[in-house]
């Protein structure tokens, strides 16, 4: 499925309603020796010399500074490189797309999708499934009904969006078990 807007994704999400596991798994990095300590342990710099030549190449931009920038930072990095080296061409023009038209996107705006990002990425693993759910089904619907719907979603009271969110729930829970 392909958005015109996939970084709003997250937004969507919390209206609606991975992990950074998920994300790891789907992008082949579930068994990176980077991340085998856990999201609590603290953080240990990378070895630029460590990292593959292809993903060195990559990252060439970044060799000067390696050493200085957070291991967090360079985690995410190396995470982007393994993924732009396992996309096709027609996926890496996709994500050159994407991230022109992100950061065309004014700096609140940016800040308010990580911002609903995070708190995406906080939720558990059973709340993440049910808002790419929503999403999904969303994302199928067509244009002028999505439309209607974000609409009434914006001009809704806090009630409103509770009773809608019920409702939501209980038609769920009737598709899961009709009897």
């Amino acid at each position: 499925m392909k958005f015109q807007h996939p970084w709003i994704l997250c937004a969507l999400l919390t209206l609606t309603a991975g992990t950074s596991a998920a994300w790891a798994d789907a992008a082949g990095d579930a068994a990176a020796p980077e991340m085998a300590a856990g999201p609590s342990a603290p953080a240990a710099p990378l070895a630029w010399k460590s990292l593959p030549a292809e993903q060195q190449q990559l990252l060439q931009s970044h060799a000067r500074d390696w050493d200085t920038l957070p291991p967090g930072r360079q985690r995410a990095l190396v995470r982007g490189a393994r993924r732009w080296l396992q996309m096709d061409p027609a996926q890496r023009e996709q994500a050159r797309e994407r991230f022109q038209t992100w950061r065309a996107l004014p700096e609140e705006r940016r800040e308010l999708i990580r911002r609903r990002w995070e708190r995406f990425q906080q939720l558990d693993p059973e709340s993440q499934a049910l808002v790419r759910e929503n999403f999904r089904a969303f994302a199928q619907l067509p244009p002028w009904k999505r439309r209607m719907l974000r609409r009434r979603w914006l001009e809704a009271t806090p009630a409103e969006r509770a009773h809608m969110r019920e409702r939501l729930a209980q038609r769920r829970e009737h598709r899961r078990d009709p009897h």
